[in-house]
């Protein structure tokens, strides 16, 4: 015995005030199948606020990734670069030389980006508290801004 769809938009109210076990059952069913729908996609009906990027969400940020390398990739003997990063975060002398050579002198390669890779996992957090135990206001002004200008937008559109 099949019946038509209940033209009442107040369906929910209307199977939960009525005795028929069935009814009560699919709704409780249509509900739970609209909570994990939620659960599953959050982003789409809420605001939620973007998680602290990871290094490796900096790097899909071309513009960005540029101007570090710009910054960054330089040696200089009174400026700290990315061999200063890469040894504070554990990067041994050997391996700074094997990346320098390897990066030396290539468009496309970029110890600095390398390095970036290299620990893509670290939080952009970390990343500015390295510019500030070396000073390097510089880049860490053009992480503050992209934390709280770019990134926002960026998690968004990707979530």
């Amino acid at each position: 015995d099949v019946t038509e769809p209940d033209p009442n938009p107040n369906i929910i109210s209307k199977y939960l005030s009525e005795p028929d076990p069935a009814r009560q059952a699919e709704t409780v069913i249509n509900f739970f199948e609209i909570f994990i729908q939620f659960e599953i996609s959050p982003c789409e009906k809420c605001c939620c606020p973007a998680p602290p990027p990871k290094i490796s969400d900096l790097m899909n940020d071309k513009d960005l990734l540029d101007l570090l390398r710009l910054k960054l990739d330089p040696n200089h003997c009174t400026i700290k670069n990315w061999k200063n990063f890469a040894s504070r975060w554990g990067m041994s002398y050997d391996e700074l030389t094997v990346l320098e050579h390897r990066t030396q002198g290539s468009l496309s390669h970029s110890p600095t980006q390398e390095f970036l890779l290299r620990y893509n996992q670290k939080t952009v957090t970390e990343l500015t508290e390295l510019c500030r135990v070396y000073q390097r206001i510089d880049v860490l002004r053009l992480l503050q801004s992209w934390i709280e200008k770019d990134w926002p937008s960026r998690w968004q559109q990707t979530h």
